[in-house]
């Protein structure tokens, strides 16, 4: 059963890659990385009960912070930038 799951997380992970890749603005790539970010964790979850190393949950949850982190900076710096450009053109 975790085996489908792995290999369902694998599968979603792909479809937000495509996404990410061919997303018609820039906040659905913004938000195809931050659920790739989020898919992997739950597969590093995963892995650690398949592989049954419990130190591997602790890494998921350092990825999920990180994950977080830089999709809160990345579209912080996408707002002002986009501010100043509106400012300059008027």
């Amino acid at each position: 059963m975790f085996i489908v799951t792995a290999i369902t997380l694998l599968i979603v992970m792909a479809i937000a890659l495509i996404r990410a890749f061919k997303g018609p603005t820039l906040y659905d790539r913004i938000l195809a990385v931050n659920t790739f970010g989020t898919k992997t964790v739950l597969l590093i979850a995963v892995i650690d009960f398949l592989a049954g190393r419990p130190d591997f949950l602790d890494i998921a949850i350092v990825y999920a912070l990180i994950n977080f982190i830089s999709v809160i900076g990345i579209l912080r710096f996408f707002e002002y930038s986009t501010k100043t450009t509106v400012e300059e053109e008027t």
